[in-house]
């Protein structure tokens, strides 16, 4: 993503106060960044931030003898690779569906023929109103992308949908869009997260897992044109633009909806850590202290779930299946143990115990373990990287098999 160009464009609307962190999340990504700001958008959002953040000083002027001297709107709008238009309110997106340009946005915007991205917010009944919808629904025709809104608490005070998309979430598309191709074509299932065994109705047997890895390799290979299926234990994060989620909690769940989305998927990626067991009985009552005896306690009797990945290397096919490998001692050994049990084309094998890789956090340092017997140790990466890695080999073995 290296110099790769995004304009982000933004309007007169409240939540252009994330704008800043938009701008953070796209830079982070390696991306050259400049903004350009309608007259009312100076006043949510400093044009000195955003300079600041980018590098470059921030446009807002049509027609400012200094600015155009350095490039002017034609060059700008030439200059993008994607224009992302955010917030984009009611107005902005009238004056776009119907070509008015008398402002340095409108005008880029107009002139551009670089893909156009738009993160509506306003108040809800402003959504819903048929003039907007109508506008919404002629910019898509024109293949303009729409990202959000989100539903929630608006600053107006009322509830509903009109909250502008996260950033992260419109960075993830943005790279969605500028992203190669190179899984065009491909349907990817991920599995991600822990799962939840009950054993009474408030307590359940769980793991630690938070779900981060497998979410960053639905959104890198969505980043890279593929269809993705997102089945996710319980887990407290964003679902990755351009991906297709589906919500489980157990394990017998998670089973049930891999094998529903199996036979469509080219790809199969087993991020989760599915419970290895689950309690025999579970009571659809709180087992409650007081109706113990003293000093009593419980016992539970625990049997095995399913072994999803197993089942999907005996069916696999032509298909690619990776699976992961969380371990706390004995890692390649283990590893390599589990490629050969499962009939995997590939294991991720990653120690829980090292600082920085285990659940829960932001990196990860991880092992490719082959049939072979080879080993590919990575160093301590972001998770988003090492998903992009990991898709790397999965694009080789794709393209190994035709």
């Amino acid at each position: 993503m290296n110099e790769r160009r995004v304009l982000v464009a933004v309007s007169g609307g409240i939540a252009a106060y994330k704008i800043p962190e938009l701008v953070r999340g796209l830079r982070r990504e390696g991306l050259s960044v400049r903004c350009a700001l309608t007259p009312a958008a100076t006043r949510f959002v400093s044009p000195l931030v955003l300079q600041t953040l980018t590098g470059v000083p921030a446009r807002t002027e049509l027609f400012d003898t200094d600015e155009e001297g350095q490039i002017d709107h034609i060059a700008l709008a030439d200059w993008a690779e994607l224009v992302i238009l955010a917030p984009a309110t009611a107005h902005s997106l009238a004056r776009m569906a119907h070509g008015l340009a008398d402002d340095l946005v409108s005008t880029v915007l107009l002139a551009t023929r670089s893909p156009v991205l738009v993160a509506p917010a306003m108040n809800v009944n402003m959504w819903q109103h048929p003039a907007t919808q109508a506008n919404l629904a002629l910019l898509t025709e024109r293949g303009v992308r729409s990202v959000g809104p989100e539903s929630g608490a608006l600053a107006c005070g009322w509830e509903g949908e009109g909250r502008m998309a996260e950033p992260e979430t419109l960075v993830a598309e943005a790279l969605r869009v500028l992203g190669p191709p190179s899984l065009a074509g491909e349907t990817i299932l991920v599995s991600a997260g822990g799962t939840r065994e009950p054993v009474d109705a408030v307590r359940a047997l769980t793991n630690r897992s938070s779900g981060k890895m497998g979410f960053a390799i639905a959104a890198e290979a969505a980043a890279r044109g593929a269809d993705v299926v997102l089945i996710a234990g319980p887990a407290a994060l964003p679902t990755p633009a351009g991906v297709r989620r589906i919500d489980v909690e157990t394990a017998l769940e998670m089973r049930d909806a891999v094998q529903a989305e199996f036979a469509n998927a080219s790809v199969v990626i087993m991020a989760a850590a599915v419970s290895d067991f689950r309690p025999a009985r579970a009571s659809a009552r709180k087992i409650r202290k007081e109706d113990l005896g003293d000093g009593e306690g419980i016992h539970l009797e625990l049997v095995r779930n399913p072994d999803i990945l197993a089942e999907l290397g005996r069916e696999k096919g032509n298909r690619i299946v990776v699976g992961f490998a969380a371990e706390s001692h004995d890692l390649l050994e283990s590893a390599r143990r589990k490629l050969e049990r499962k009939g995997c084309d590939l294991i991720v094998a990653n120690d829980i115990t090292r600082e920085s890789a285990g659940f829960d956090t932001e990196t990860n340092a991880v092992t490719f373990v082959w049939p072979a017997g080879d080993a590919e140790e990575l160093p301590l990466l972001s998770k988003r990287e090492v998903a992009a890695r990991l898709l790397e080999r999965v694009e080789k073995l794709r393209s190994a098999r035709g």
